[in-house]
């Protein structure tokens, strides 16, 4: 027995060393999900040798086996958790991308509820166990055995980056490792492949392949024979209003609401006078409201970038054309507005490269209507009425607005905002509050056309949701449906990237109603409502649109009703995704 006690005492460290990376793994995935439930076993191994690699390379930096295991689990702790907040409140897990929008979430981050699951609360609490038992792993490199642990510290870094070049050929992932590689989902890729070959994989992307057969030239070429030279009969104002989290429920399934949640919305949308009307198809949900109003302002579609990427941190780094700086060619005054903090998402140095003259941001909203803890709808209108009201008598004005109010999360209770609207067979908190909060934007929309039609300037509003909000709200009316997030197919899940838009206008324009498009296209569509010359870019999109009328980073409908993806028609969106390779990375140059 003394003899056993000693080879145990002597090399159980040695055991678990090898042990603890294989606990850390099952803890982290245990955060989001059952890995024995979603991966395969060939899959939780490679999973595995990461963090076994991992593990190695710490022990040979800090030369102490103790130091190497409690940074490798408390890293995953971390992350583990930040990971299951992310999953929760937007319903797509943390990306490499998402290291460039640290400083914004940081700033919305006290304005959620944090609460765990029983899995997570599971996970967290072996997490805590897992550090105690590491703690008396004393075991320590051999002193003044230097080259033994250079040797081993760049060796297992090497092995670790080779591990992720293998992750990120396509042909290895596909045939061989057999991992599931489809990036418009993200939180599946999580659920399959593992959190840490998920991020590793998604790593190939922080950078944007050119196109097959791309070419500066040609791209050039080609917009400058799309390019219109024409001059404006007339220069309308043009009101862009950007709602927050603002969509249509309905179009996911029946319910019975206590009231019509957006009556005015639902009245132009069925056919009024002077409105162009029908479904806006964007590429995010539940977040990332940057990247929808970079298709709206830029003509360029999420589809053609990484999957959960932010242009305006990533890609925008000097002027950038957009229907803000074409409009200023003819006139216009151009003017951002967004009731939050002015460096949320980078604006306040992106809206001046795309055209902006002016950008009012919550500094500018003192005084300004609270609803929850955000600058309420009313007051934001209010202010687009201010702002027109003090421009230059004879000036068009551009004005591109984002609202807040409808922000997540939508689980507290506030004294100044009292929800009304319930749903039938729903007892929903968050349902509750959201539709209410709609139903406030529906009124300060109303309020705004009732404005602008009483006004003698011809004038253009084009209105339009950014996202629609996270799984959890929407949840209970899947459920009356027979559905849940988890287990919708492609063409239902492609229903959570559909918001209402219309484009109204103060004076005869030509009425449609129930069109499908997609935000990459609306900048265009609302140049031609107001009877405006369009850069050559956009009139490419104008006539690209009769090809394929929506394109998101989730799913593409092409003119024949086909359902499709990306990777699906490259040869098709080719000369679309040369020219906004060209646009985005090559004529500044």
């Amino acid at each position: 027995m003394k003899k056993f006690l000693t080879y145990f005492k002597k090399y159980s460290p040695f055991v678990l060393m090898f042990v603890y990376p294989v606990v850390t793994f099952y803890l982290l995935e245990w955060f989001t999900h059952n890995p024995f439930e979603t991966m395969k076993p060939s899959t939780q191994l490679l999973n595995i040798v990461f963090f076994e690699l991992l593990m190695v390379f710490l022990f040979a930096l800090f030369g102490r086996l103790r130091a190497a295991l409690m940074t490798e689990s408390i890293f995953f702790l971390i992350f583990g958790l930040a990971n299951y907040f992310v999953l929760s409140f937007r319903s797509v897990p943390i990306q490499p991308w998402d290291l460039f929008s640290v400083g914004t979430a940081a700033s919305v981050a006290s304005n959620y509820s944090y609460t765990l699951d029983k899995e997570a609360t599971q996970a967290l609490v072996g997490f805590l166990i897992l550090l105690v038992l590491e703690f008396f792993c004393k075991k320590n490199f051999p002193k003044k055995k230097w080259i033994p642990r250079v040797v081993l510290g760049v060796l297992s870094f090497s092995l670790m980056f080779g591990y992720t070049k293998m992750l990120h050929t396509e042909t290895i992932v596909q045939q061989k490792l057999r991992l599931y590689d489809k990036l418009f989902t993200p939180t599946t890729i999580l659920y399959k492949d593992g959190t840490a070959v998920a991020f590793l994989m998604e790593l190939q992307y922080l950078t944007v392949d050119k196109p097959a057969g791309y070419s500066a030239e040609k791209a050039e070429e080609t917009l400058a024979s799309y390019e219109d030279t024409a001059v404006p009969e007339t220069t309308p104002n043009i009101i862009v209003m950007m709602n927050e989290a603002f969509s249509d429920p309905a179009i996911l399934g029946d319910f019975t609401p206590s009231e019509d949640y957006m009556p005015f919305v639902h009245s132009l949308m069925d056919g009024a006078e002077d409105t162009i009307s029908g479904y806006l198809h964007v590429s995010v949900k539940g977040g990332n409201t940057a990247n929808t109003e970079f298709e709206y302002l830029t003509g360029n579609t999420m589809a053609f970038l990484p999957q959960g990427s932010i242009p305006y941190q990533q890609y925008i780094k000097g002027e950038m054309p957009s229907i803000a700086s074409w409009l200023k060619n003819f006139g216009y005054e151009t003017v951002a507005m967004h009731p939050y903090n002015a460096s949320g998402w980078d604006r306040d140095t992106v809206y001046p490269a795309l055209g902006f003259d002016t950008f009012l941001s919550l500094d500018d909203f003192e005084g300004a209507e609270i609803i929850r803890k955000y600058v309420s709808d009313q007051a934001d209108v209010d202010k687009i009425k201010e702002v027109y009201e003090n421009k230059e008598e004879g000036t068009p004005l551009f004005l591109f607005n984002v609202t807040m109010q409808n922000h997540s999360s939508y689980t507290e209770e506030f004294d100044n905002f009292h929800p009304d609207v319930t749903v039938e067979g729903a007892n929903s908190t968050s349902l509750t509050n959201y539709l209410s909060l709609l139903k406030l934007s529906d009124s300060a929309v109303e309020d705004m056309i009732s404005y602008f039609d009483a006004q003698e300037e011809p004038t253009v509003i084009v209105f339009f949701g950014d996202h629609q909000p996270t799984d959890s709200v929407i949840n209970p009316i899947l459920k009356q449906n027979g559905k849940s997030a988890s287990t919708l197919t492609e063409e239902e899940e492609a229903l959570r990237y559909k918001v209402p838009f219309f484009i109204w206008a103060n004076y005869d324009i030509e009425e449609e109603q129930n069109v499908e498009t997609s935000a990459n296209y609306l900048a265009a569509q609302t140049l031609e409502a107001a009877g405006l010359p369009q850069p050559g870019y956009f009139h490419f999109l104008e006539e690209f649109s009769s090809t394929a009328p929506v394109i998101s980073a989730n799913h593409l409908l092409l003119s024949d009703g086909t359902f499709s993806h990306t990777e699906d028609q490259e040869n098709l969106l080719n000369p679309y995704a040369s020219l906004q390779y060209y646009l985005l990375f090559d004529s500044g140059k």
